[in-house]
């Protein structure tokens, strides 16, 4: 398993750094220029061209890349060319707002998508197991942006029982976590569905309702278990892809979260915080991904002895046997 994470690992090295190489391209062609935005458009064409060679944004594109890199491989994510701060100290500042909102999203999603699923798969074919699918659908089509306003206009304008913006109070964190919730909700309430379908199907399934076994015993102790591997990564999935994903609810709610902080960034072409605040996200969520592989891996042994080597070797020793045995025949 140490071998198989140490792997991962170095196979992350290119990965960023194509991702990185990206994003300076599509930043560098796209139009704009960030010493015109800073000095304002009263400034002259002088004064603009004397601020973009302080800046080094005449450049070549390899130059500017390998200072980039030269940067991270000292741990320096540069300065943002707007606030004149260290982009890292800024996105240490912003990570746990979205960190929260991620993980209450993804929490609240997993305490109502996983017993939805396992519902309307125990009552498959019934009204039961019909509304299930319907609400999930709705849920899954409905813009997250259009959900975020008609919380607020319910619940915020109408009612007045929570605020519209700011996080300042837990009450702050409700309406944004319920938004970011409802279609990650939908996902794994479907994906438990399919897989606790499959698994209620399996022989060992009749085997134990032949023996007499409650459903409730035989749905709880015997299949969920098994049903719960596919969902693992799935939530995994939904918890590192929403790092980058909240931008929405973080705008409308007035979150200063990471997904904020890059668009403003975007916004203002501040080249620094576009790219170190790009590589973070990625690499946060490939870290992610490589936690839930690993859990992937525990949950089910016959993913652990392939991540291991250990029943390819085995194998491998049975065929060497078989071989001997032959031969001496």
């Amino acid at each position: 398993m140490a071998r198989y994470i140490a792997r991962r690992l170095l196979m992350l090295i290119p990965v960023l750094l194509g991702i990185s190489l990206i994003v300076l391209i599509l930043i560098d062609i796209t139009p704009g220029d960030p010493a015109r935005m800073m000095l304002g458009a009263q400034a002259t064409q002088e004064q603009v061209d004397q601020l973009r060679e302080e800046l080094g944004l005449n450049d070549p594109l390899p130059v500017r890349y390998g200072r980039f890199l030269w940067g991270i491989l000292h741990g320096d994510l540069g300065t943002s060319l707007m606030t004149k701060r260290p982009v890292a100290a800024e996105l240490m500042e912003r990570f746990p707002y979205t960190l929260t909102l991620v993980t209450l999203g993804t929490f609240f999603s997993v305490v109502f998508g996983i017993p939805i699923g396992i519902y309307a798969a125990v009552h498959q074919h019934t009204w039961k197991d019909n509304a299930a699918i319907f609400l999930a659908l709705i849920a899954v089509s409905m813009p997250s942006f259009w959900f975020a306003l008609l919380l607020i206009r319910f619940f915020g304008v109408h009612l007045g029982w929570l605020p519209i913006s700011g996080v300042e109070t837990w009450k702050g964190w409700v309406l944004p976590s319920a938004a970011m919730a409802l279609g990650l909700t939908a996902l794994i309430a479907r994906q438990m569905r399919s897989d606790m379908l499959e698994v209620l199907r399996q022989d060992y399934i009749t085997t134990a309702r032949a023996k007499g076994l409650t459903e409730g015993r035989i749905v709880f102790r015997h299949a969920l278990k098994n049903a719960m591997i596919p969902v693992i990564m799935v939530v995994g999935g939904i918890f590192g892809s929403s790092l980058g994903g909240s931008l929405i609810t973080e705008i409308i709610y007035s979150i200063p979260g990471l997904g904020q902080y890059i668009m403003t960034g975007l916004i203002n072409r501040d080249y620094p915080v576009i790219q170190s605040g790009i590589l973070i996200v990625s690499a946060l969520f490939a870290v992610i991904i490589l936690i839930v592989d690993v859990i992937f891996a525990l949950v089910d042994p016959r993913i652990r002895l392939q991540y291991t080597g250990k029943g390819t070797r085995r194998r491998r020793k049975q065929l060497e046997k078989t071989t001997k045995k032959v031969e001496a025949v």
